[in-house]
């Protein structure tokens, strides 16, 4: 009987570390993607089993990842769709880098997620459809992209949205800028650049 009792002990041990891991494994495994000239990302190492002591993580009290702070750091590369397995992430700042590619719709998989600011980057495509499943979300700044097609309508299914921050240029859709007017700002000041 104790010999069960602590098998279940361990057993719940392992899979907590487990999960602290999974993490370390994502974040690591983006590292490798992106290029870091400013070498921000020197302490993403697998040394350690947990990414809270990482800089520019931030971890609750129970050392899930819930922020990642990565904005203005010099980095290139893709956002890879494996962030959305973070699913406690709250705060996702990539601004003002390098990323290209798309905006993968697994992130509207990110029920916790509050902010996400993607501006000045060099991001492509469409804005998901599915970042209108994020119901935590108030602010949503993609401007400074090279984003196109139509700000997808379901965002206007967020009731918690309070800024919604696109370039006009590049995104089109009338019938969704009228939905977002009382929170949209849109960006005008490269519209010639």
């Amino acid at each position: 009987m104790i010999s069960r009792v602590l098998l279940c002990i361990l057993f719940a041990v392992a899979i907590a570390s487990v999960d602290c891991n999974l993490e370390g494994d994502i974040l690591y495994s983006w590292k490798t993607l992106l290029v870091d000239p400013y070498n921000v990302l020197a302490s993403w190492n697998l040394t350690s089993h947990n990414p809270c002591p990482w800089f520019h993580v931030t971890c609750n009290n129970q050392n899930i990842v819930t922020r990642l702070d990565l904005g203005n750091a010099g980095l290139s590369g893709p956002i890879i769709p494996a962030l959305a397995n973070l699913t406690n992430l709250q705060y996702l700042e990539l601004y003002q880098n390098k990323f290209y590619g798309s905006i993968p719709s697994e992130l509207g998989h990110l029920k916790e997620l509050v902010s996400l600011d993607l501006y000045r980057n060099q991001l492509s495509g469409p804005i998901p459809e599915t970042l209108g499943h994020l119901n935590s979300l108030r602010y949503l700044r993609v401007f400074h992209n090279n984003l196109t097609g139509a700000i997808p309508s379901s965002l206007g299914n967020l009731t918690s949205l309070q800024i919604l921050w696109v370039t006009l240029y590049k995104i089109c859709g009338f019938y969704a800028a009228l939905l977002f007017e009382s929170f949209i700002s849109v960006d005008q000041t490269d519209q010639f650049s």
